[in-house]
Order: structure tokens, then sequence, then C-alpha cells
């Protein structure tokens, strides 16, 4: 059973599946979100349908990007031989 999960996660043959089914979670996330009864807020944002799904998909995304932005040109990561 563990053998299969990590062929699916380790393959190149299933790539679309992993797309798929990467887009079929966002999607579901984002109705959730719309389902939400917002009956109080403090923004005008916090009552905007899918809100709280985009915003924290767009901040996990960001949060890779600058992160590793930080550890290639700021020279934060080393190489992999660096110890030997």
């Amino acid at each position: 059973m563990i053998s299969k999960i990590i062929n699916f996660f380790g393959e190149s043959k299933f790539q679309k599946t992993r797309f798929r089914a990467l887009i079929a979670v966002l999607i579901l996330v984002v109705i959730a979100d719309i389902l939400v009864t917002r009956d109080h807020g403090d923004f005008f944002w916090d009552y905007l349908p899918a809100w709280s799904a985009g915003f924290g998909f767009v901040s996990c995304v960001l949060i890779i990007f600058v992160s590793k932005a930080i550890g290639h040109q700021g020279r934060i990561m080393q190489d992999e031989d660096y110890y030997d």
C-alpha cells in the first residue's frame, strides 16, 4: 500500500493525475469557503466569497517563492558537498 503511494508521488507517469487531483482539491476548498456563513467580520474583504481560500493559496505560493529566492540569491543555501 505504501509503495503505491510513493510511486504515485514519485513517478512522472502520474503527473497528469496528480495535477488533476490538485485542481480538484483547490476547487473543493474554494467551494467549502463559499458555503461557510460569515455572520461577522472586521473588514469588508471578510465577507467576500472565497477570500480566505484565495488569500491562503496566494500567501503559500509567495512564501515558497520568497524563501527560494532568499536561499538562492541570498547565498543562504550551501552546496550538497559543503561539508566534504
